[in-house]
């Protein structure tokens, strides 16, 4: 599987490519701050707790790990809550997973649409999140699950700009950039 492009800094695609559960935990991470930033958030939980092992996370005391996260720099602009929410995350992957993260979408076979399921169950991911994250498996990770696509929405469409899941170099992120940009005025427009 080749490495992924979503932070533009080595030492954290590879982190991200490698560590299933960093790149779960970089999706959690991607609301309110730059996509680049809330990616690079594993790298420096690796760096500070040594492990990206969802079992470590969740056997860490929560207040030692909201610590870990809140040391600047950050791995969120909020690092209290965005930190309790990675040791939810964590807890749940063992809890529901036996701590295996690639479980989520391997277990069983599941369809996108089961898949889609299990990832809104998760601590922290809503739909919208849930979708960009299906399409993300699917468009840079391999995916093969049978309606990956469907279940994604517009995000598993080719040829688009829309998310995360469509960075794969410094021009496609402007171009995502520059899409969320868009639509962000024009949800301004249309309140105004």
């Amino acid at each position: 599987m080749s490495t992924l492009h979503l932070v533009g800094e080595a030492e954290a695609d590879r982190i991200l490519s490698e560590h299933p559960f960093a790149l779960l935990t970089g999706m959690l991470l991607d609301q309110q701050i730059p996509m680049e930033v809330a990616f690079d958030g594993p790298r420096k939980i690796l760096e500070r707790l040594g492990s990206l092992d969802p079992v470590t996370i969740a056997a860490t005391d929560p207040e030692e790990f909201i610590a870990l996260c809140a040391t600047p720099p950050s791995v969120h602009r909020f690092p209290k809550s965005m930190g309790q929410r990675v040791h939810d995350l964590a807890a749940a992957v063992v809890q529901d997973y036996d701590g295996d993260t690639e479980a989520i979408w391997t277990e069983g076979g599941p369809d996108g649409a089961e898949i889609l399921k299990r990832l809104k169950a998760l601590p922290g991911y809503g739909d919208q999140k849930a979708r960009i994250f299906l399409a993300l498996l699917g468009k840079q990770r391999g995916l093969q699950a049978e309606g990956w696509r469907q279940a994604a929405g517009d995000y598993g469409q080719d040829g688009v700009h829309m998310s995360i899941a469509d960075v794969t170099s410094a021009e496609s992120l402007q171009q995502v950039r520059a899409y969320k940009k868009e639509k962000k005025a024009a949800a301004k427009a249309a309140r105004a």
